[in-house]
């Protein structure tokens, strides 16, 4: 499992993150997506309407680069920023077996393809550090095999 126990109930709470692909002319895109942690994979699955037409779809089976990044404000008061930010490959799957939005595709009216992301890096911090002054945050930083 790529994720630590923490990451993995942090990542629960979320569903909206910004997923960065590399175009073909070598400049970046930053899109806010919707994502599910896949159990069965150990990655994550990212899907949305007409996916399988998008730009960051065809992005990633054109070079397989992606970051990804889930990040909220727990707190202002005191300020208490988390971050899960994955960096790795990135697979376009048109009719995946597999998918971890498959029980809810009918609901979401999304065309069922995904971008699975194959953890390489994860960098996180904030995620379980609910005492500690945001400056003394460790940042958990770690490549995955």
């Amino acid at each position: 499992m790529p994720f630590t126990d923490p990451e993995l109930a942090y990542l629960a709470t979320q569903r909206l993150g910004r997923l960065a692909t590399a175009q073909p002319d070598g400049t970046l895109q930053a899109s806010p997506v919707g994502f599910r942690y896949n159990d069965e994979t150990g990655a994550i699955d990212i899907a949305g309407r007409g996916m399988a037409r998008s730009r960051k779809f065809r992005n990633v089976a054109d070079n397989g680069q992606v970051a990804f990044v889930i990040d909220d404000v727990a707190s202002v008061q005191p300020w208490r920023p988390r971050c899960v930010e994955i960096r790795g490959e990135g697979e376009a799957i048109v009719e995946p077996t597999d998918s971890a939005w498959a029980a809810d595709l009918a609901q979401t009216g999304f065309d069922g393809a995904i971008i699975r992301i194959h953890p390489k890096r994860i960098i996180s911090f904030g995620i379980d550090e609910t005492s500690t002054d945001v400056y003394e945050f460790k940042v958990n930083n770690r490549a995955v095999s």
